[in-house]
């Protein structure tokens, strides 16, 4: 049912052109290989054609650094020409308030992502400086937590039009 909801949403508000920008952060260049009980053992560079075949009329591109200047700095190049952003700021999501200021500054809508529960974690992990700035979060679903904020893009994307 939630498939045909969202191809009657791509054809009532031509969302078929949506580009979705997708930002890691910090260390997520490590996944499949960093701590596998917490990000599984894909690498997101595994995951990423996947992501694109299923999502085959959005265009989907890709941006990870370990450096918070340059995700600011990606954040506001493609704030004003992308229909959303999905970050997953890694470490950052816990210390950088410049990253939620770019995010709430370019007026484009932010699902938040983390691949692990940050929930069920360590507690200093339980503080999300961006979830302000972002429409929703998901976590602890894996890789698939990507697709799912996508998905939900769309539909914030058409609540717009």
């Amino acid at each position: 049912m939630l498939r045909t909801e969202l191809t009657k949403l791509d054809n009532q508000y031509n969302l078929r052109h949506m580009k979705i920008q997708i930002i890691n952060g910090p260390n997520l260049n490590l996944t499949g290989k960093r701590e596998p009980g917490h990000y599984g053992t894909s690498s997101f560079d595994e995951f990423l054609p996947i992501l694109k075949e299923h999502f085959k009329d959005i265009q989907i591109d890709y941006f990870q650094s370990n450096v918070e200047g340059l995700i600011i700095d990606k954040i506001q190049e493609i704030g004003s020409v992308c229909d959303g952003i999905v970050i997953n700021a890694g470490g950052y999501t816990h210390t950088s308030i410049a990253i939620a200021d770019a995010l709430t500054a370019m007026k484009v809508p932010a699902v938040e992502v983390h691949i692990s529960n940050i929930l069920a974690r360590e507690e200093y992990r339980h503080i999300s400086f961006i979830a302000n700035a972002c429409r929703g979060s998901i976590m602890g679903l894996g890789m698939d937590s990507y697709r799912l904020a996508v998905e939900a893009l769309r539909v914030i994307v058409a609540e717009k039009k």
